[in-house]
């Protein structure tokens, strides 16, 4: 592990709700521990407003986010790249590891709405969990929500 933390970057396609979810979560949880970053590779104009509140349930806010376009630089500077979803696609041949978390969606099974978004937030809360174990960031306030 290098002596700074380790940086990761949540990607999807939009960067309106999965990746947001996923740095929003790991922000909160490993705190200064991990350094983290969020884009899309075709950003669209806002967060999910279900996204949102299912993060206000937890008490983090997000509000001050918006969806970011992905950049060659920001894959360059991270330790880790995690894509998020079958939609979003990143080249994993610039030196930096790449991991795609093929995530739960609910609407598959028929639900929708704001129980759709909770079972969403938790799939990737439990996937943060994870890496946030991996990488050493044990910070923050995990023991939250």
């Amino acid at each position: 592990m290098p002596d700074r933390a380790p940086h990761v970057v949540f990607v999807c396609a939009r960067n309106g709700g999965k990746s947001q979810l996923a740095a929003a979560l790991m922000r909160h949880d490993a705190g200064d521990a991990v350094s983290v970053a969020s884009a899309g590779t075709d950003p669209g104009s806002s967060l999910n407003a279900l996204a949102v509140e299912s993060l206000a349930e937890l008490g983090i806010d997000v509000g001050g986010e918006r969806p970011k376009p992905l950049t060659d630089d920001m894959v360059r500077a991270a330790d880790l790249v995690v894509v998020l979803g079958a939609e979003a696609h990143v080249d994993g041949d610039q030196g930096v590891a790449v991991e795609t978390w093929i995530t739960d969606e609910p609407s598959e099974r028929g639900i929708d709405g704001m129980e759709r978004m909770r079972l969403v937030r938790d799939d990737i809360r439990a996937r943060v969990d994870e890496l946030r174990g991996r990488l050493g960031g044990t910070g923050g306030a995990s023991a939250a929500g």
